[in-house]
């Protein structure tokens, strides 16, 4: 799809990334789990301190995937590029829209003097895997995902 946009996210596009968002989390039957509102998401990304940074895929003008990254630091390998999102609308998957958005990641951290981008990917998301294959990553079975709640 030669046609498709692949941009930095702007303010305005916080209302359709956040739907996004929430399509991927009913495709990983998890949409309970998205408590986050449009105002601290956009505050997030675009207020006084963002914390994320995000390339939009807009296709027709309308926002049909995402690919949200922000900073993370390892004493081991300094500067790390997170990428904690990568989306495409349901309909138009397979449409090398994904491929888009993560080489335009990928080449922001090159750009940006990241040392390496990490992510997590569902053992289950066997589409998901196997795009990932493609790069060569490396995939971790040693290490446990934690997280403690600090809000209700």
């Amino acid at each position: 799809m030669s046609d498709v946009i692949i941009r930095k996210a702007v303010q305005e596009d916080c209302a359709p990334m956040l739907g996004l968002i929430k399509e991927l989390a009913e495709y990983e039957k998890a949409l309970h789990e998205v408590t986050v509102s449009l105002e601290d998401f956009t505050q997030d990304g675009f207020g006084a301190s963002p914390v994320w940074g995000a390339f939009v895929a807009e296709y027709e003008g309308e926002i049909v995937g995402i690919s949200l990254y922000y900073d993370r630091y390892s004493t081991w390998k300094g500067r790390r590029l997170y990428l904690e999102d990568l989306v495409v609308t349901e309909k138009l998957r397979g449409k090398q829209i994904g491929k888009k958005l993560f080489d335009a990641t990928l080449e922001y951290g090159k750009t940006h003097n990241y040392s390496g981008m990490v992510f997590q990917v569902l053992n289950w998301n066997e589409p998901a895997i196997n795009f990932y294959k493609k790069y060569s990553p490396k995939f971790d079975n040693e290490w446990l995902n934690v997280s403690i709640e600090l809000k209700d």
